[in-house]
């Protein structure tokens, strides 16, 4: 099945919800680069760059199966709607204690775990929103046209925000994330819905629909290897963006300037991968590509690790963006596919635990080794790790090859 590259988009309630995100996502990545600075410069300590990573993707490991469960029985629209309202507030809240000086790293740490907190209900109810917005036929174009959004936005906001933090301050660029949000509030609110698509459950019980689901994952090879793959490189590959600012300030010797380009970098490689999807479409090689793309993000961030040249750090980014944005994109359309609808969720809400929560643990592991033995030497081994472990799955579940979206 091969949609038109903007199919999804003639869905007037998809289309309203993706212009949103363009704008928000755009402060986000905004936001992302300048809090790297900000803990760099109150503490110079590349442990505490690691451990406000992992106080935002902690909740994810604690509270994402629950918000499955939430996104199950709610109608996610809903839900969507008041974590943005309660993430704009909490980022608002940062911006006036770093402009007005009152910042600590222990207040960054508590605004970073009540920000993942909330994205611990947001994203499982996101990501299984999609279908109901344009259908199973548009799917796969809804997921790639969402990761170009976001991908573009990694690119631009980066760079935006190194220029601000440089012209203007860091508070300036938390401001702007906090306006953002109105974007996709308001996008929201204009969205309309047919009654029987307000979808709704009274459910069964917490305990037995958390079980149900997990019972589900593991009886289906194919869901749980694809849950498998994407935890892989969000442990030992995804939290390189956390010590990109010791890459800019101590290796590259770039500033705050360079953090930007080296996180736009990678955006764009993201953006390119998630506009080839969108072209692509449907294919019946989604199990190699799959595979192929994960071995191409950790090669390319291995070289990364241990590149002391600011041209050849952003050409490794520019694919680790590409590979991760391809190898994730395919695992989580494949995944949408193939659960029933009743159950899409907390299988999900699986997907977020592992993808985003393992970060919360490869941050912590990263940081500390670096603490030890040097940013440069514990990148050089977490990746190593990352394209050796990918071998291996590759090598125990030979059948990752041969997966697609109809079989």
């Amino acid at each position: 099945m091969k949609s038109s590259p903007l199919s999804a988009l003639t869905y007037r309630n998809f289309r309203l919800f993706w212009i949103g995100q363009i704008i928000s996502l755009t402060g986000t990545w905004m936001h992302s680069a300048a809090q790297g600075w900000l803990v760099f410069k109150l503490t110079n300590s590349p442990f505490y760059l690691g451990l406000v990573g992992s106080a935002m993707s902690m909740p994810i490991l604690l509270f994402t199966m629950a918000g499955g469960v939430v996104a199950d029985r709610f109608f996610k629209w809903k839900i969507i709607l008041t974590a943005q309202i309660i993430l704009m507030f909490v980022v608002l809240l940062l911006a006036v204690m770093v402009s007005s000086g009152v910042i600590t790293v222990w207040h960054v740490l508590i605004i970073s775990f009540l920000i993942g907190t909330t994205n611990s209900f947001e994203i499982p109810a996101r990501q299984s929103f999609f279908i109901e917005l344009v259908g199973k036929e548009n799917l796969v174009n809804a997921i790639a046209l969402n990761s170009a959004a976001f991908h573009g936005a990694r690119m631009i906001g980066p760079t935006i925000a190194g220029i601000i933090m440089g012209s203007i301050g860091l508070s300036a660029c938390f401001y702007i994330n906090s306006i953002s949000f109105l974007a996709v509030i308001i996008g929201l609110l204009r969205m309309r819905f047919k009654p029987e698509e307000i979808k709704t459950s009274h459910g069964t019980g917490i305990r037995k629909e958390f079980n149900e689901g997990m019972k589900y994952i593991f009886a289906d090879s194919k869901v749980y290897t694809l849950i498998m793959s994407s935890g892989i490189i969000s442990f030992f590959g995804f939290p390189y963006v956390t010590f990109l600012p010791v890459y800019a300030r101590d290796i590259l010797k770039t500033g705050a300037t360079g953090l930007g380009i080296l996180m736009g970098a990678a955006g764009a490689g993201a953006l390119t991968g998630a506009l080839s999807l969108a072209v692509r479409g449907d294919s019946s090689k989604q199990g190699i590509l799959l595979a192929v793309s994960g071995l191409a993000f950790s090669a390319a961030l291995l070289v990364f690790s241990f590149s002391t040249t600011a041209w050849l750090s952003y050409l490794m980014l520019f694919i680790v963006g590409f590979g991760a944005i391809t190898q994730v994109a395919t695992a989580n359309s494949l995944l949408q596919l193939a659960v029933p609808d009743k159950l899409r969720g907390r299988v999900m809400s699986s997907f977020t635990t592992v993808f985003l929560g393992m970060t919360t643990i490869g941050n912590l592991v990263l940081g500390s080794l670096a603490h030890y033995i040097g940013t440069q030497y514990a990148l050089l081994t977490s990746s190593g790790l990352c394209l050796s472990v990918s071998f291996l799955l590759i090598l125990l579940k030979p059948e990752i090859l041969k997966i697609r979206s109809h079989q």
